[in-house]
């Protein structure tokens, strides 16, 4: 009697399915958009902010506006980062959403890489900001800014030097990214909010809750759930809480599968795809890049003025978290997951490719900016402006490098990837890994 095999564990980083490997491409396209839009808003910041007319730019950012009588009479910066940002957030939490109820993260397997990785690269670089700032007075509010990944700056870098970047690394940039949101929308949430209000804070559950019974019933006019979101949003503002929390909880409400049945849920493109369909554009087109816009510009004073920006601990403490600490930690942790899981790295891709993508995780723009105004308000903020500008350029460039030593294998990925022989519109890899004859 022959001795039945052992099953093998899954790939480390494998391929995944054709559905989600199509899914992930659309998003990414979209998100490559915007990567260079944001790109494009930070270039045109740091110009206008260092030119003779940076007088201008810091009045277009104080301009205010909005109802006193709400709380909500803003500075133009604050509507861009409490506002703007929220859509931002939504997006960010229907995906995250969308990827554990019906993406292959759904398998706890596949899902813990990513999760693991995402916390190893927050982990690590606060504690190198703490380690390297320890000492300096008010320095440890700040602990959190090295410790965001900026999916559209990343996938604008990998426009240009990573176009045939494999699925499964591209799956897992993505993936890593949103998690990282949510953690850091957590952390926001936590530990950046100076003054409670809980009243505001209750009441924001009553629109919230009717906003999660119209869209659990599959509602989408607009006259309704808006105003319930620009309540739910306005209300949160008005508690201290970070009002962008208010975006992921409305996107946490949405649901995924199209209908559910006393069998279980009937799986099928449901609201969450529909209204990532509609958002997206407007987070990676707009909210994105106009935050960017408002938030990247300051001004550098020359050689000067960069050297002492960098005599602060406060700088080298994010430019360090941002390139030193995310590959470092994303890599651990991406390793004792392999070693506890027993998972082999699939044969296709090799240890480089983590090292590469890791480090390209260290480009920490939006969220970061975010933090750092937060943790500094006007006291320090151009200094962690600088250090994060810095950090992600630099994470940039070494991204860059090493991606780029492994182009001709990418490339080679990349036609097994796509090659389609029967021409039924279903790449030939997925249908071979699909009936278990490959991967």
């Amino acid at each position: 009697m022959t001795t039945p095999t052992p099953p093998r564990p899954p790939a480390l980083l494998g391929r995944g399915s054709w559905a989600e490997a199509r899914r992930i491409a659309d998003i990414l396209r979209k998100e490559t958009v915007g990567g260079a839009l944001l790109l494009a808003g930070a270039v045109a910041a740091m110009i206008w902010a260092n030119s003779p007319w940076a007088g201008a730019y810091e009045a277009l950012r104080a301009v205010r506006f909005g109802p006193e009588a709400l709380h909500l009479n803003l500075s133009l910066a604050t509507w861009a980062a409490d506002g703007l940002l929220a859509i931002f957030f939504f997006v960010a939490g229907l995906e995250l959403k969308r990827e554990f109820v019906a993406g292959d993260l759904r398998d706890v397997r596949r899902a813990a890489v990513p999760i693991a990785a995402a916390l190893g690269g927050v982990i690590v670089p606060a504690l190198l900001y703490l380690l390297i700032t320890r000492g300096a007075q008010g320095a440890g509010k700040g602990w959190a800014i090295p410790t965001a990944t900026d999916i559209a700056f990343a996938l604008a870098v990998l426009a240009v030097v990573g176009r045939f970047l494999p699925t499964a690394l591209r799956t897992f940039l993505l993936t890593l990214a949103v998690v990282d949101d949510l953690v850091a929308i957590v952390i926001i949430a936590l530990f950046y909010t100076d003054h409670l209000a809980p009243l505001p804070l209750l009441a924001a559950l009553v629109p919230l809750a009717a906003f999660t019974v119209l869209v659990q019933r599959r509602v989408r006019s607009w006259w309704l759930l808006l105003p319930l979101a620009v309540a739910v949003w306005a209300l949160v503002h008005a508690s201290g809480v970070h009002a962008t929390v208010a975006g992921v909880l409305m996107g946490f409400a949405v649901p995924v599968l199209r209908s559910e049945k006393a069998g279980g849920p009937e799986a099928g493109p449901g609201l969450a795809e529909h209204f990532e369909h509609r958002f997206r554009p407007l987070s990676a087109g707009v909210a994105v890049p106009v935050f960017a816009f408002l938030s990247a510009g300051v001004s550098l004073g020359g050689l000067d003025g960069l050297a002492g920006a960098f005599g602060d601990p406060i700088v080298v403490g994010v430019v360090v978290g941002l390139v030193v600490g995310k590959p470092v930690g994303i890599l651990a942790a991406t390793w004792l997951t392999a070693r506890f899981t027993h998972a082999d790295l699939d044969e296709d891709l090799a240890w480089i490719d983590l090292v590469g993508l890791s480090v390209l995780a260290g480009i920490g723009f939006t969220v970061s900016l975010l933090i750092g105004e937060l943790a500094f308000g006007a006291g320090r903020d151009e200094y962690v402006k600088v250090a994060v500008l810095s950090g992600s350029v630099i994470a940039a460039l070494l991204a860059t490098v090493i991606l780029r030593l492994r182009d001709r294998a990418y490339r080679r990925i990349h036609e097994i990837e796509t090659a389609d022989l029967d021409h039924d519109g279903v790449p030939d890899v997925y249908e071979r890994d699909r009936s278990g004859e490959a991967g």
